[in-house]
C-alpha cells in the first residue's frame, strides 16, 4: 500500500513539474494573413543569414540577385502577379502565379510564360513567409550552404 502511495505521489510530482514548464505565458506569433501579402511591393533590401553575400550569384533563375533590389512586385488576390526588374537588369517583367499558406507560413510562386497555364507548370520557388503587414513583407529563401540551411532574406515595402 505504501508503494502505491509513493508511486502516485511521484507521478503527481512529475506531472506538476512538467505542467509548470509549459509555455502558457509565452508570446505566440500570429499566422501571416494572405490579405497582408496581396498588393504592390518594392523589394528594397536583400540581406543574408548564414551565408556570405559573395557566395550568392543568382536568384530565381536570374543572373544576379542584385537585379531584384528595387524590383516591383504585383500580387493580386486571385494569385496572378508579376515582378519587374530594374532598368539596370533590362527592366524585364515576369508573370507569376503565387500563393501563401498561413498555416505553413510559406510563400510560393511559379514563373508563367506566354501560353503556359499555371496548373501545368511544375517548377517553382517555395520560401518562408517571415512577416507580413500592410506596410512590410519579409520572405526568407532557404538555400543549402555547407552542412546546413542559410537564408536569402527579401525585405519588401508596400507601394500605393
Amino acid at each position: 500500500m505504501k508503494r502505491i502511495f509513493l508511486i502516485a505521489a511521484l507521478f503527481c510530482g512529475v506531472l506538476m513539474v512538467l505542467q509548470s514548464c509549459s509555455p502558457k505565458g509565452a508570446a505566440t506569433t500570429q499566422p501571416v494573413k494572405r490579405s497582408n501579402v496581396t498588393g504592390n511591393w518594392i523589394l528594397n533590401d536583400i540581406t543574408f543569414e548564414g551565408i556570405p553575400e559573395m557566395n550568392v550569384k543568382s536568384l530565381f533563375g536570374e543572373s544576379s540577385y542584385k537585379c531584384f533590389i528595387g524590383s516591383a512586385w504585383r500580387l493580386t488576390n486571385s494569385g496572378n502577379g508579376s515582378y519587374t526588374l530594374g532598368s539596370e537588369c533590362g527592366g524585364k517583367m515576369q508573370t507569376i502565379y503565387w500563393s501563401a499558406s498561413p498555416k505553413e507560413d510559406t510563400f510560393q510562386f511559379k514563373k508563367i510564360y506566354q501560353g503556359d497555364k499555371a496548373k501545368n507548370v511544375t517548377e517553382g520557388y517555395r520560401m518562408l513567409l517571415s512577416s507580413a503587414t500592410k506596410e512590410t513583407l519579409t520572405i526568407k529563401t532557404p538555400v543549402e550552404y555547407g552542412n546546413g540551411t542559410a537564408y536569402i532574406v527579401l525585405n519588401f515595402q508596400a507601394t500605393k
